[in-house]
């Protein structure tokens, strides 16, 4: 599969450490206009050389991905639509076509293969040492070297559920690895079967191949189906597995390395740092641990990588993948859904933006309790719902005009639920506020029909001022205010970005404040140097919000979107951003490696 996406790849023959130079040439490489496959020929560390080449950014662009899934990704959609709606046929041409449809669900039955070349090369005992693969180590922070792109294959105990999924895989030694399996994930619930009953765990990791096999271990599918039956419904034909040498485990017969192994639920190692796809490191934590006793590898094999952290990164378009291909199954809970996206710079999991056709008062909060009840979707954090009037749900600077010009304090949902384990801003691990905001129904609607229009903030009349008066009149009250920068002025409701020195809390400045009313409407409080950078606004504070602690509505609107500590009650470790190591950038740049980016754009993107 590779060989069809040769057009896509550049090539690195400058030999670069697996430690930190090559993912930091990657993690640059994703955040250009026009991405690029990157094949690294010449790995190292110190002095040692590697065998085996290291691909990364393999689901570089948009191109890219359509090329991978052979098709584009609406037309998958639709086909499992019509899988979905598919009706008893009544005359011959529905029963031809109702035909073609059950042709398609036979071809994602797997098939067992022997002689697979994933087994070219054997290697047992001594010789299967996970120093010979090049594994990298991503971040200054990370507590070691990450397999990133695993395929990581189980089954329950009894054999009748199979799964695969991606988890990121920590180095211990040449023998053992840390399976970062979260509290919610299918593997850490078989895992718990093999754990009561006191069993050692099979597990295989599988590494490369078709680019599409990496997809599906990251696809939502409903618990109990095993994911490479999409594989094979989005190829047309069969998955072609093959048994493992070691244990019953089945894996893609064309993955380039297989990691075969164990694990017992009795033994849980510390696992972590890791720079993650939030932007921040999570941390420490106890994890299970795999033995390896066989590795298997192709005739030439290729090593696949991702690096992840701050966006944008490759994760966007496999994202992006995910988002249009399941869409059909999310109409399945919330018929009214129109369509949904979820910005790379929410990280997925923090933001959801989500189109309904609303019939009736109340019906985008049903809408966002079936979500927030759906299978990944329960670990969204924020949802913004708009109307079939709204603009396209990615032309971000026409969308958020309207929902701010449609915002009504009291369209807005506080609830609580499971937020992802990685989430670092919650009340508590695991469990933490759930923002719901309804902005389906413009005030000049409801005046139309003759509804009352709820918000008092819409009543009164606003008294813009520039940024620079604005400060000056905030510091009079609140001296630890450093800095304002007001967005979206020509709407109903602007935002006021208000950066302050972390002294105490964004609460106790907001209660100092919101006397303001005839100047502010919505102020977000943060910490950091985003003010002036929307993009990496977003991410931060979608990051740092639980809206059972961080949203505040008032007078006026205030959102804590600041680094949390003492000062707010915070009694948990927060986390550290993921940064780049100076003096890698340095390096690359000396070896005229880091091109085609400007230094601005590296610095809107926190690479520099």
């Amino acid at each position: 599969m590779i060989e069809n996406l040769k057009e896509y790849i550049k090539t690195i023959d400058t030999p670069l450490d697996v430690n930190l130079e090559i993912p930091h040439l990657a993690y640059i490489e994703a955040k250009k206009k026009n991405p690029k496959i990157l094949l690294f020929t010449n790995p190292m560390e110190g002095d040692k050389k590697y065998d085996i080449p290291v691909l990364m950014n393999i689901f570089a662009n948009d191109e890219v991905v359509e090329k991978i899934f052979g098709k584009n990704l609406d037309l998958i959609a639709k086909e499992i639509e019509e899988l979905i709606k598919m009706k008893p046929p009544k005359t011959l041409s529905d029963k031809l076509k109702a035909f073609g449809k059950l042709f398609a669900i036979k071809n994602t039955i797997p098939k067992t293969v022997k002689n697979a070349q994933c087994q070219y090369h054997i290697y047992e005992g001594e010789a299967a040492k996970l120093s010979n693969l090049p594994i990298l180590k991503t971040w200054e922070k990370d507590g070691g070297k990450f397999i990133t792109m695993g395929q990581v294959y189980t089954k329950s105990l009894d054999g009748s559920i199979k799964n695969v999924g991606m988890y990121r895989l920590q180095v211990y030694d040449d023998k053992r690895l840390g399976l970062h399996w979260q509290i919610h994930k299918d593997s850490a619930h078989l895992f718990w079967e093999y754990k009561k009953a006191n069993k050692k765990m099979p597990v295989s990791i599988a590494i490369g191949g078709d680019p599409l096999w990496t997809w599906c271990a990251t696809a939502p599918m409903p618990p109990g189906i095993f994911e490479v039956m999409l594989y094979g419904f989005i190829r047309g034909k069969n998955p072609k597995l093959t048994k493992c040498i070691t244990n019953d485990l089945e894996v893609p017969a064309d993955a380039d390395i297989v990691i075969e192994g164990w694990c017992d639920p009795s033994e849980m190692e510390i696992e972590g740092m890791f720079g993650d796809h939030t932007g921040y490191y999570t941390l420490k934590k106890p994890f299970p641990v795999m033995h390896v006793e066989v590795i298997t590898t192709k005739k030439d094999p290729v090593y696949y990588a991702t690096v992840v952290g701050k966006p944008p990164l490759e994760d966007k378009y496999m994202g992006y993948a995910t988002e249009r291909i399941f869409l059909p199954l999310l109409k399945t809970t919330a018929p009214d859904l129109i369509d949904y996206a979820m910005p790379e710079n929410g990280v997925f999991h923090n933001l959801i933006l989500a189109k309904i056709a609303p019939r009736y008062p109340g019906h985008s909060m049903q809408v966002m309790h079936s979500l927030w009840g759906v299978g990944q979707m329960s670990f969204v954090k924020h949802a913004v719902f708009v109307g079939e009037d709204a603009p396209d749900l990615r032309d971000y600077e026409n969308l958020t005009k309207y929902i701010l010009n449609n915002f009504d304090p009291k369209k807005v949902l506080i609830s609580k639920g499971i937020v992802d384990e990685l989430d670092h801003s919650s009340i508590e691990e695991l469990v933490g506020g759930k923002l719901g905001i309804d902005a389906t129904f413009k005030g000049e609607e409801r005046r139309e029909k003759g509804e009352e229009n709820t918000s008092q903030l819409l009543n009164e009349e606003l008294q813009i001022l520039d940024d620079e008066e604005l400060l000056k009149k905030l510091q009079e009250t609140e001296p630890l205010i450093e800095n304002v920068k007001q967005y979206m002025t020509d709407t109903k409701n602007p935002i006021c970005v208000i950066k302050f020195k972390k002294e105490k809390s964004a609460k106790e400045i907001f209660e100092n404040i919101k006397k303001f009313k005839e100047n502010l409407r919505i102020v977000v409080f943060i910490n950091t140097d985003e003010i002036d950078n929307p993009y990496m606004l977003i991410w931060r504070v979608t990051n740092n919000i639980d809206a059972l602690r961080d949203v505040w509505i008032e007078e006026i609107i205030g959102i804590d979107g600041s680094n949390k500590n003492a000062n707010d009650g915070f009694d948990r470790e927060w986390p550290p951003d993921v940064d780049t190591t100076y003096e890698v950038i340095e390096k690359l740049n000396k070896l005229g490696l880091i091109e085609g980016i400007s230094e601005e754009e590296l610095k809107k993107y926190q690479v520099i």
